[in-house]
């Protein structure tokens, strides 16, 4: 059986060999990683567990305060921002016996979907250097395909830890706004954003998420919902649960490979004991533009002085895109708002009908870094699918369900009502005990 240090050790050399190239890491932490894996085995030696997450390597995005290490965002503006303690997430994690092994690259601030940043520079896909990683949580995604770690946190605004986890052939998931805390982490629209565990294994996602969830009595966003004891029960299959196949927007304009790996994904489930149904999600179609004028306004107000009197400590593309948010007026926010809650009051009634809501998490592949498009078109491209959930607050997870020829991993994306994630991990792990997709390894060159 392996120690705790031999597989930090194993992470951490995974690590300093391809992080160069994928630029998944902006910091490694090898002393404190190792410190933590030898007190692990020392717990154990004495009969002892530090807790469920006991002995895990998690590598955590760069937005998220890890005490004593610099805490970047990406940023240059924050490249030396050391703060003094850990978001209450990363607290968790070592509470349970995590060890962290280093910051996480990201798109810069956490708004775009190519994760570059001016610290970390480009991070690039294990399984096609030339390809993106998706974003924000890119390097989240990337650290734990490339084997630098078993568990990563990234977060989520509108499909940061989602998209990168379909791109990258790993599981994702974004809570319900409110479950985990998000004190610590440097905004982009506090009405949206949460932190999301990735990992191959939808087990071990759900390890981390039960770790992660719990109100913060400091945190105005964490809503005080009990969550029971779900992991003895992770096993349970879907037989008996309904799936809805929406029938508007989400299986619309999809790459071929997508719409075959997706639908195979589905009828897999079906033959485990799920129900398929079609159904309606209604204004669907309208979510993106109103989610993008919030986020954008959101954004805007929480850069608002650097955007207008310090916009070059920004990189030129990020500002490009965020800019945007100047551009819309206070009714088109309220309309966003008005959106959102008949959005929600719609999501209402299709969870009356169905357990789960199945789609593509992407309707296409990992594009290329260099396709021409600008940060505002590459992003749009990739988040069809996953700004409504986002904006209805709804849990998501997207777990590997194929390849394109191209050998690209697919994502599939299940979502649940409010405070379901329970389900939506059990589904996950249902659909990996009858797939090897998320073990599958990217051709990492030497």
């Amino acid at each position: 059986m392996t120690s705790c240090v031999e597989h930090t050790e194993a992470c951490l050399a995974a690590a300093h060999e391809h992080n160069p190239r994928l630029r998944a890491l902006i910091d490694i932490y090898d002393d404190q990683a190792l410190a933590a894996a030898h007190a692990a085995d020392a717990a154990a030696a004495r009969g002892a567990s530090l807790g469920l997450l006991h002995g895990m390597t998690v590598s955590v995005k760069a937005n998220i305060d890890v005490a004593g290490q610099r805490t970047s965002a990406g940023a240059a503006f924050l490249a030396d921002n050391i703060p003094a303690a850990d978001a209450p997430v990363v607290e968790r994690l070592r509470q349970a016996g995590a060890v962290v092994v280093g910051s996480a690259n990201m798109a810069e601030l956490a708004f775009g979907s190519r994760s570059f940043s001016a610290v970390g520079g480009q991070c690039r896909n294990p399984w096609n250097e030339q390809r993106i990683p998706g974003g924000s949580s890119g390097g989240s995604a990337v650290s734990v395909a490339a084997n630098m770690c078993t568990g990563s946190l990234g977060t989520d605004t509108g499909g940061s830890v989602r998209l990168p986890a379909c791109f990258n052939g790993v599981s994702g998931l974004r809570p319900t706004h409110g479950r985990i805390p998000i004190r610590g982490v440097l905004p982009v629209s506090e009405h949206n954003d949460t932190v999301g565990p990735l990992a191959r294994d939808v087990r071990d996602v759900a390890r981390l998420f039960a770790v992660l969830a719990g109100f913060d009595a400091k945190d105005a966003t964490s809503v005080d919902a009990r969550l029971a004891n779900f992991l003895p029960t992770l096993g349970d299959g879907v037989a008996g649960l309904t799936i809805g196949l929406p029938r508007n927007h989400y299986f619309e304009s999809l790459e071929p490979a997508v719409a075959e790996a997706v639908m195979a994904a589905a009828r897999r489930l079906e033959r485990a004991g799920a129900k398929l149904v079609d159904v309606d999600v209604p204004g669907a179609e309208h979510a993106h533009m109103h989610m993008s004028r919030a986020v954008f306004s959101d954004v805007c107000h929480v850069f608002h002085d650097r955007l207008k009197n310090q916009p070059g400590t920004i990189t030129a593309s990020v500002v490009e895109r965020m800019r945007h948010g100047f551009e819309v007026t206070g009714i088109q926010y309220a309309e966003a708002m008005a959106f959102r809650n008949q959005l929600r009051l719609g999501m209402r009634g299709v969870f009356a009908q169905v357990d789960l809501l199945l789609s593509p998490t992407s309707p296409l592949a990992a594009p290329l870094i260099e396709d021409g498009a600008n940060l505002l078109e590459a992003t749009k491209a990739v988040t069809r699918n996953t700004y409504a959930g986002a904006l209805a607050s709804l849990p998501g997870l997207s777990v590997p369900c194929g390849f394109t020829p191209e050998g690209l991993p697919i994502g599939l994306q299940l979502e649940a009502a409010w405070w379901n994630e329970p389900l939506l991990l059990r589904a996950g792990v249902a659909f990996q005990q009858d797939t090897d997709f998320h073990r599958q390894q990217p051709p990492l060159q030497g």
